[in-house]
């Protein structure tokens, strides 16, 4: 048990390292609108087809190199700024703890982990070395979908899904599961353990200080 555990932990590390900054990238823009996917009939698009819509033009905008890095990160920024429900996200990795927040906190946090996330993974966008995707499926379940795929390339082939949830209409993606971790559980527990340690203020300074990355490479 120690050493599957071991194992998974370190593929994660492996994972996080060298693929997530451009998978989160491609997280963050799963729900980019396209006219292609249902646009004039809100509440009847698919999920699926919104994912394979969407990556496709995100490839485009990695696979551009006319495109400074810079530029590449404003765009996704700006999309993010839209379509990505950081909220939804900030409560399911605070969990518990989420619920003894005041409304200006849960706003505070919710900004905090936006720009913490952003610096962690959308600024590292140059790593993306030309890997592709399969989709594998797609499972409903009400407002909530998860859509599954793999991430190939000549020296990778890793499960990839992209969880996303309805609302008014339209889907919003909130977690990506690699190898059957969720990004989401990740910082979920390494969070609860600052808080349960130090406090949640100290959770909040350590992610606007951008240490959390640093403290996570030194283990």
């Amino acid at each position: 048990m120690g050493e599957h555990r071991f194992s998974r932990f370190s593929l994660w590390s492996l994972f996080v390292s060298r693929f997530i900054p451009c998978l989160f990238a491609l997280l963050m823009m799963v729900c980019w609108p396209t006219r292609s996917v249902g646009a004039s009939q809100e509440g009847s698009e698919s999920a699926l087809a919104v994912v394979k819509a969407t990556l496709s033009g995100v490839f485009a905008i990695l696979d551009n190199s006319k495109l400074q890095e810079s530029e590449k990160r404003r765009r996704i920024e700006e999309i993010v700024a839209t379509r990505f429900d950081y909220r939804e996200m900030s409560k399911r990795t605070l969990a518990s703890h989420w619920r003894g927040l005041t409304d200006p906190e849960q706003t505070k946090f919710v900004e905090s982990f936006k720009v913490f996330l952003s610096d962690r993974y959308a600024g590292k966008i140059g790593d993306y070395a030309g890997e592709k995707v399969e989709y594998l499926g797609e499972r409903m379940e009400g407002d909530y979908a998860e859509i599954r795929t793999k991430l190939v390339s000549s020296k990778t082939n890793y499960p990839l899904d992209y969880r996303l949830i309805k609302k008014e209409g339209k889907w919003y993606a909130y977690d990506l599961v690699v190898d059957g971790v969720s990004l989401v559980k990740n910082y979920r527990s390494q969070f609860d353990r600052i808080i349960r340690a130090d406090s949640y203020d100290e959770l909040v300074r350590r992610m606007t200080n951008r240490t959390l990355a640093d403290e996570q490479k030194a283990k």
